[in-house]
């Protein structure tokens, strides 16, 4: 049965940050595959890509998560998971796959230094040529899609209710009383979206969820 939401898409798209206040409005987990692979491997996604390589990467995320197993779960995954068949068929057939879509120009205002956030990029290769080259797989994998340019974290999050909702033909939640009593922790976790390194992201997400678990 599909009753799991599959975030998909770019490096700094804030599948993390929008996954958790998406959980919270759905009465759903929230499973980050990234740690999920971080846990299991006992390594940072970089200290992976320095040892293994790209491709070693890729087929150790594609391993890992092709075993995820969750239930009503909002899942939030790296940028490269589209690179693993075994593991988007495990999501897909599990989940409805969101893909959250940014213009490439708004995304590099999004990211800093792409290698220090552990991002799967191969050796000579371009932020654009990585962008061309997985906006295909994000399309093709998508169920749904959000267009996020020129929208903040609230904006996201309510599209992506709204969407997900007409979907799997449920009503809407109450959005609007849920954003009042969350403004401070939203403006903790829309930070997060222009954060330009992991170690500043994580803390944020972490410290925002909490905050927002105790309403």
């Amino acid at each position: 049965m599909k009753n799991n939401i599959v975030l998909i898409g770019m490096p700094g798209v804030g599948k993390s940050t929008v996954g958790v206040i998406l959980a919270k409005i759905l009465g759903y987990r929230f499973l980050d595959t990234d740690l999920v692979i971080q846990e299991t491997e006992k390594r940072l996604l970089r200290e992976i890509i320095a040892a293994e390589g790209v491709d070693g990467f890729i087929a150790a995320e594609n391993r890992i998560v092709s075993g995820v197993s969750a239930e009503k779960s909002v899942i939030a995954t790296g940028g490269s998971v589209v690179y693993g068949e075994d593991a988007m068929r495990n999501l897909s057939e599990n989940g409805t796959v969101v893909y959250f879509r940014l213009d490439y120009e708004e995304l590099t205002k999004r990211l800093g230094n792409i290698r220090n956030r552990g991002v799967v990029i191969r050796s000579g290769q371009t932020l654009a040529d990585l962008y061309a080259e997985r906006v295909p797989l994000y399309e093709k994998y998508a169920d749904i899609t959000i267009d996020e340019s020129g929208c903040g974290v609230e904006e996201t999050v309510q599209k992506a209710v709204k969407a997900i909702n007409e979907a799997m033909n449920r009503p809407l939640p109450a959005l609007t009383a849920f954003f009042r009593h969350t403004g401070m922790a939203l403006k903790m976790l829309s930070r997060t979206l222009v954060s330009d390194s992991t170690m500043k992201i994580r803390p944020s997400i972490n410290t925002a969820a909490s905050a927002i678990s105790q309403l």
